[in-house]
C-alpha cells in the first residue's frame, strides 16, 4: 500500500519519528508531501509542496476568496487551492497513493478537505505542541474539531495529549496511542559508569535545562565524582554555559551541543541516570512522550523525570525511575542525592527500564502495529 506521509518541513534530520516513516512504513512505499522543503531527500521519495509558496503565483488572485472560503467551511486558511491544489491532486493520482498519514494535527487540517475530494483515507498523528500550545489559539481548536469528522482515524504518541484534545471538546474517531518508539537492537546496555548523568534534547523551555543543572549541583553538592553530560543545541545553551562558568564547574558538568545518534547512543549506552525536567512552558508548550526517555529506557538508564504530559507513560515510578512534580527542583534534587548516596532504591533498576522499553517501545513492533492499524481502518476496495 503506498502511503503518502504529510509533515510541515522535509527533510529535519531531528524528526527520527517522521523520517522512520518515510523510510521503512509499508517497506518504504511512501511518497512526501510537506509544507516547506530544505531541498533535501536523503530517500530519494517523491515530493511535493502543498503550500502556495512551491507553484506559480497565478493564484494569487484567488486568496482573498479561498482564504475566507476555508476559513468559513474548514476553519483553517491553509487548505490548497488553485494551481496548487491541481498540482497535488495530481501528484497524489499519478503516485497512486491509497492513503494519506499527517504527522502532525495541522497538516490533517490543510490536507483533509482534499483528501475527502478525492476519497482518499486521511489519517493524523498527534506528537506534542499540536495537542498543547496549539490549542491555546479559539481558531486552531475551532480547525481540529471541523477536521476530526473528516479522518478514517487517529494517532497519537501518548493517552495525554488525547485526554487534553478532549478537553478542548475535540473528537477524535478510532483513535489510538502508539508511541514513536525507539530501537531497541541499537540502544543497548552498555558498562554503566558509576555516578555519570545525562541529559538530551533541545536547550528550550519546556526540556528545562537549567533546573536539570541547579538540581544537579545541588543534588551532587558532596559526590564530587558524579558528572553531568548536556547533549543538545538551543536558545538555552548561552546562558548555561555561562552558569557553568561562573560556578567553576566545567570538570563536572560538560555541554557537548548536538551530537551524532550514534554518539547519543554509545553515550546512553555508558550513563547510569537519565535526568530531564521536562515541563509545560509559558507558551503551553508540552511534550508527548519524549523519545529521548524511550531511548534511555532501552539503553538501561535510571529515569529521573517529571510528572508531564506522556512521560508518567514511560517512566513506572520505583520501577523504571521516579518521577517529580513541574518546577519542583528540590524534588529533583533530592532523587539526584537519593541515588548518589544509596538512599534511593535503584537496585534492579536498569534491567527492568530495558525490559520495559523492549515490551513496550520497539519501534520495529510499533510500526509493524501502525500499518495493521491503517490497514483495518481502510475502507474496503470497491
Amino acid at each position: 500500500m503506498r502511503i503518502a506521509i504529510a509533515t510541515g518541513c522535509y527533510y529535519k534530520p531531528g524528526e527520527t519519528f517522521v523520517n522512520r516513516h518515510i523510510e521503512h512504513l509499508f517497506g518504504g512505499d511512501t511518497v512526501v508531501i510537506a509544507n516547506k522543503l530544505t531541498g533535501c531527500n536523503p530517500f530519494a521519495r517523491p515530493v511535493i509542496r502543498r503550500s502556495r509558496g512551491g507553484f506559480r503565483a497565478a493564484d494569487l488572485w484567488q486568496q482573498p476568496l479561498a482564504s475566507a472560503l476555508g476559513k468559513w467551511r474548514y476553519g483553517a486558511t491553509s487548505v490548497p487551492y488553485g494551481q496548487t491544489r491541481r498540482a497535488l491532486e495530481g501528484f497524489l493520482r499519478a503516485e497512486r497513493v491509497a492513503a494519506i498519514l499527517c504527522e502532525f494535527g495541522p497538516e490533517a487540517v490543510a490536507l483533509a478537505p482534499v483528501a475527502n475530494a478525492m476519497a482518499l483515507p486521511i489519517f493524523t498523528y498527534f506528537r506534542g505542541y499540536d495537542a498543547s500550545k496549539d490549542l491555546s489559539k479559539p481558531r486552531n481548536v475551532m480547525a481540529l474539531r471541523k477536521t476530526m469528522p473528516r479522518l478514517a482515524g487517529v494517532f497519537s504518541v501518548s493517552q495525554f495529549l488525547l485526554d487534553n484534545l478532549a478537553r478542548h471538546g475535540i473528537t477524535l474517531p478510532h483513535s489510538q496511542v502508539i508511541p514513536s518508539g525507539v530501537a531497541t537492537d541499537l540502544f543497548v546496555p552498555g558498562d554503566k559508569q558509576p555516578g555519570s548523568f545525562l541529559a538530551v534534547g533541545r536547550l528550550i523551555d519546556k526540556k528545562a535545562p537549567d533546573i536539570t543543572l541547579r538540581a544537579f549541583l545541588a543534588g551532587a553538592a558532596e559526590h564530587p565524582h558524579a558528572r553531568l553530560g548536556i547533549i543538545g543545541e538551543g536558545p538555552m545553551l548561552e546562558s548555561l554555559r555561562q552558569r557553568i562558568a561562573a560556578c567553576g564547574i566545567g570538570e563536572r558538568v560538560t555541554l557537548h551541543g548536538a551530537l551524532p545518534h550514534e554518539q547519543v547512543r554509545e553515550m546512553l549506552a555508558r550513563t547510569e541516570v537519565f535526568v530531564q525536567h521536562s515541563l509545560t512552558d509559558a507558551k503551553g508548550n508540552t511534550e508527548g512522550l519524549p523519545t529521548a526517555v524511550q531511548e534511555a529506557l532501552s539503553a538501561g538508564c535510571i529515569v529521573l523525570s517529571t510528572r508531564h504530559a506522556g512521560i508518567p507513560e514511560a517512566v513506572i515510578e520505583g520501577e523504571t525511575g521516579y518521577l517529580v512534580a513541574e518546577h519542583d527542583e528540590v524534588g529533583f534534587a533530592r532523587l539526584i542525592r537519593g541515588v548518589l548516596d544509596g538512599s534511593l532504591p535503584v537496585q534492579g533498576m536498569a534491567g527492568r527500564a530495558r525490559a520495559l522499553a523492549v515490551e513496550r517501545f520497539d519501534n520495529g513492533r510499533l510500526l509493524a502495529l501502525l500499518e495493521q492499524r491503517l490497514e483495518a481502518l481502510m475502507p474496503p476496495a470497491p
